[in-house]
C-alpha cells in the first residue's frame, strides 16, 4: 500500500515537472534562438579578422588589442561612459524633485493626469524628438534667438553637433523614465516612517535625508541603471545631435559595419559595450544586495 502511494506521488511529481517544462520551454527556446545563439556567433566572429574583402577565421584577440591600442576606438568607449554618467546624474537630480512633487504635492485625483503629462515625450517618435532638439539648438534656433533678443549674447552659440546637445537630448527623455521609477517608490512609502521620525525629533530635512531618501534609493538605482543601459547603447541621439565631432562607441560600431564592412571588429566592439553594461549591472546588483542586507 505504501509502495502504491509512493508510486502515485512520484507520478504526480513527474507530471508536474513535465507541465512546468511545458510552460518554460517556449520562453527558453526563444531566449536560446534569439539571444544565446546570436551572442555566441558574435563572440566567435570577434575573434576573426578581415583581410581585404574576406573574413578569415583566424581565432585571435587582434581586434581587442587593436581596440585598446588605437586611441580613436578606445576614445569612443570613454566618450560613451562620460556622456552616460553625466546624463544619468543630471536626470536623477531633475527627476527626483519632479517625482516628489507629483507624489507629495499634487492631489491624488490629479496625479494620474500629472503622470500622463510627464510621459508625453514617450508618445513622440525618438527620431522626431532628436531632430526637434536639433532645430531648437541650432544657430537660428529658439535658444539663440531668445538669448540674442535679451542681450545675453552677441553671436549665436555653437550648441548643435556638440556633447552638450547630446546630453540635453538624452536628459529630456530619461528624466521622464526616472520620474516614473522614483514615483512608484515614493507612493509605496508608508507615512508612518515620517511620523516616527517626527516623534523622534527629526525635522523635515533630517526625515528626508535619513528616512525617505534611503528607502527610495532602490527606485533611483533601478531607474539609473535603465538610463545607463539605454544611453550607452544609443546611436540615434548622438548621431543627430552630436554629429561626428565626438564619436561614441555605437557610432564607431556603425562605421565599422557601414563604411568598412569590418564585421569582426564591429563584433569585438559590441562585446566590449556589453561588458561595460554587465559591469554596471553587477555593481548595481551588488549595491542593492548590500543595502538590503
Amino acid at each position: 500500500m505504501a509502495d502504491t502511494a509512493l508510486t502515485s506521488a512520484t507520478a504526480l511529481e513527474d507530471a508536474d515537472r513535465r507541465k512546468a517544462w511545458g510552460f518554460v520551454a517556449p520562453a527558453l527556446l526563444w531566449t536560446v534562438a534569439f539571444f544565446v545563439v546570436p551572442f555566441a556567433f558574435m563572440a566567435a566572429m570577434s575573434l576573426w579578422k578581415r583581410e581585404g574583402r574576406d573574413i578569415v577565421h583566424a581565432w585571435n584577440f587582434d581586434n581587442y588589442v587593436r581596440f585598446f591600442s588605437e586611441n580613436a576606438l578606445f576614445r569612443g568607449l570613454v566618450n560613451s561612459l562620460e556622456i552616460t554618467v553625466i546624463v544619468t546624474v543630471i536626470s536623477v537630480l531633475l527627476a527626483y524633485p519632479l517625482a516628489w512633487i507629483i507624489a507629495e504635492r499634487v492631489p491624488k485625483r490629479l496625479q494620474r493626469m500629472a503622470l500622463i503629462l510627464a510621459i508625453l515625450p514617450f508618445w513622440t517618435s525618438y527620431v522626431v524628438r532628436s531632430y526637434s532638439w536639433l532645430l531648437v539648438l541650432s544657430k537660428n534656433g529658439v535658444i539663440n534667438q531668445v538669448f540674442m533678443s535679451i542681450g545675453l549674447i552677441s553671436e549665436p552659440l555653437e550648441l548643435a553637433s556638440t556633447r552638450t546637445a547630446t546630453v540635453i537630448g538624452f536628459v529630456h527623455f530619461f528624466v521622464m523614465l526616472l520620474t516614473l521609477t522614483i514615483y512608484s517608490n515614493l507612493i509605496q512609502l508608508s507615512p508612518n516612517y515620517r511620523r516616527a521620525a517626527a516623534d523622534l525629533g527629526a525635522n523635515a530635512f533630517q526625515t528626508f535625508w535619513h528616512v525617505v531618501l534611503p528607502l527610495t534609493l532602490p527606485g533611483i538605482m533601478t531607474g539609473a541603471f535603465l538610463t545607463f543601459v539605454l544611453c550607452i547603447g544609443d546611436y540615434v541621439t548622438p548621431q543627430i545631435l552630436g554629429g561626428n565631432n565626438e564619436l561614441v562607441l555605437p557610432q564607431i560600431i556603425m562605421l565599422q559595419l557601414g563604411r568598412r564592412a569590418d564585421f569582426p571588429m564591429a563584433a569585438a566592439l559590441s562585446i566590449v559595450l556589453m561588458l561595460a553594461v554587465t559591469v554596471a549591472y553587477l555593481a548595481c546588483a551588488r549595491w542593492l544586495k548590500i543595502e538590503r542586507a
